[in-house]
């Protein structure tokens, strides 16, 4: 189910939207609920009431705790949080700083060791054309009668969901039917692109506020029942050291991908697969849809499954 977790001192817990936040702040905190543990890493308002966007550090899933339900204590970073530094979401951490020198594809960007299929990523970069809804019909097609719900991850741009509102709810649908279980990824506010090489492209083009296009589009996602997910994708996976350690800094984990389709790069087993959904890539489209093709008899037999791109942090 599309749920935003809010999880009150009655123990209820129900779908919201947020459209009056206010105070909208990063602020890193140990958050305890119940007697477990999660990082806060965001601070709201919405309506008179205080709430706490928070991670599992075990399971890098995200909830939206009611704060009047939590035991807070705030601290100045995310590393300063007690049992942080041996939790799975560290080794995130290092696992990106292992890889942020690179200008293109930093972050987590290698396959998954373990898995037998892929971690299906799919990115809705800013566009004027409708949702590539075969992307889901195929998938649907492909594993009935294997899976009931299938996990995919879904990158969103901020200007992607202010264009295609039709489009987002029959996603948010899909799961709300149980169709789909949807990882939802801050793939930034406005995504900018321009004809400049690569160093100067994206999210490093001159004058890009990076803390915006980052809390913009939380805050959309927010408004829309949408809770953001720990992790982030850069727009043309294009990074620099200093901005990583900026999306570091806000709690965020950075996936890149090893099998972008429309690049030419072959999935393999574990591996993140990248396809755009936003009429843009039809190349991109299509080797997917072959890919589900040559994988069918595996898919039957279970041999060759998607994987929910929490799962293979785990390993």
């Amino acid at each position: 189910m599309v749920i935003l977790f809010v999880i009150l001192a009655s123990d209820i817990i129900y779908a919201q939207r947020f459209e009056h936040i206010v105070d909208y702040q990063v602020n890193f905190a140990n958050v305890s609920y119940k007697g477990k543990q999660y990082v806060g890493i965001r601070s709201f308002q919405d309506q008179g009431q205080n709430y706490v966007l928070s991670v599992d550090p075990i399971t890098l899933e995200t909830y939206v705790l009611n704060r009047n339900a939590c035991k807070i204590v705030a601290v100045t970073s995310i590393e300063k949080v007690p049992y942080f530094d041996s939790s799975l979401y560290m080794k995130s951490f290092k696992h990106v700083r292992s890889n942020e020198q690179v200008l293109q594809d930093a972050g987590i960007d290698f396959p998954f060791p373990n898995e037998r299929g892929i971690n299906l990523t799919i990115d809705l970069c800013p566009s004027h054309k409708p949702l590539d809804k075969i992307v889901f019909e195929t998938l649907f097609v492909a594993f009935k009668g294997v899976e009931n719900s299938l996990p995919v991850a879904i990158s969103l741009s901020g200007k992607w969901i202010l264009n295609h509102e039709t489009d987002l709810q029959w996603l948010i649908n899909l799961q709300n039917k149980g169709l789909l279980t949807i990882t939802w990824i801050n793939h930034t506010y406005n995504h900018k692109v321009n004809k400049d090489p690569l160093n100067h492209n994206f999210l490093l083009a001159t004058g890009t506020d990076v803390n915006y296009e980052v809390i913009a589009n939380e805050k959309l996602m927010l408004s829309k029942g949408i809770v953001p997910s720990v992790f982030f994708r850069f727009p043309g996976l294009v990074s620099s050291n200093k901005i990583i350690e900026q999306v570091l800094s806000f709690g965020l984990i950075p996936v890149g991908s090893d099998a972008w389709l429309a690049k030419g790069q072959h999935a393999k087993d574990g591996s993140i697969v990248l396809i755009h959904a936003n009429g843009n890539e039809e190349i991109g489209v299509q080797d997917f849809i072959q890919l589900l093709k040559s994988e069918q008899s595996n898919i039957k037999s279970k041999h060759w499954i998607l994987h929910d791109l929490h799962e293979g942090f785990q390993y």
